[in-house]
């Protein structure tokens, strides 16, 4: 096993999958409350943090594979935020006997089509490169981290930010590779119990993919009022309140 992980805690397994942007500092506040009754599992996905570069080809849903069968677990809830929801959808759908829960935070998901606006953000971004400090100002500055860099977060925020970005310079060329068909065309056969979660000033593009899971048949949704996209480093409280109870039925 390649990938930087970290176990803390007993009981039923809880993996953890961060978003774009972040590394497993993202789970620091939300971890730490599941740890009192389930064993949670963070870790760094490929090319990011303590986790090596990406290679010629790169397959986040089978990296998972390998984490959860190098750890010897059977079944595991998963949670997965923005891009790390995307991988848990894609997982889901394709190891479905792997997964007892599927808890989506503001996921993306592979086939969706996002707005002008969305990819010009993105491309503001990219045009900075190689200047991290630019590229950082610029990816902060997006609507959907308004909440978190105006709250007690933004210091780690900025920090997971510009080590995020530092490895993303660095990235030699690779190929990301998805499974086929995308998520978006097989949403009615997702066979898991779903908890999506979403913050109510989220970027409207994320709103827009949670209509397209509501084809998902055993889903339910749930909105954190005052949230931005990054609901879980500034709402962890309600986070755990939401998932607990969804995990205890």
């Amino acid at each position: 096993m390649d990938l930087y992980y970290e176990v803390s805690g007993k009981g039923h397994p809880v993996v953890f999958l961060h978003s774009g942007g972040t590394d497993l500092r993202e789970w620091k506040y939300l971890a730490s409350h599941l740890v009192k009754n389930y064993k949670v599992i963070t870790f760094d996905a490929r090319g990011i943090g303590k986790s090596p570069s990406p290679t010629e080809h790169t397959n986040y849903v089978e990296d998972l594979l390998l984490l959860l069968n190098y750890l010897e677990l059977d079944k595991a809830t998963l949670i997965g935020h923005s891009i790390g929801g995307q991988i848990g959808t894609e997982f889901a759908l394709n190891y479905p006997e792997k997964v007892e829960n599927l808890i989506l935070i503001a996921p993306a998901l592979s086939g969706f089509s996002y707005s002008q606006e969305f990819n010009a953000y993105i491309a503001t971004i990219n045009e900075a490169a190689p200047d991290l400090n630019k590229m950082l100002d610029r990816s902060l500055s997006g609507s959907l981290y308004q909440v978190v860099m105006e709250g007690p977060h933004r210091e780690l925020m900025i920090q997971m930010h510009q080590d995020y970005l530092k490895r993303v310079l660095n990235w030699p060329s690779f190929n990301l590779i998805w499974p086929q068909p995308p998520a978006i065309e097989r949403l009615e056969e997702l066979p898991a119990k779903t908890l999506f979660i979403i913050g109510e000033k989220d970027f409207q593009d994320n709103h827009r993919v949670a209509e397209y899971f509501r084809r998902a048949p055993k889903i339910r949704f749930f909105e954190i009022a005052d949230a931005d996209h990054m609901v879980t480093l500034t709402h962890p409280e309600e986070l755990y309140q939401q998932i607990n109870e969804f995990m205890k039925e």
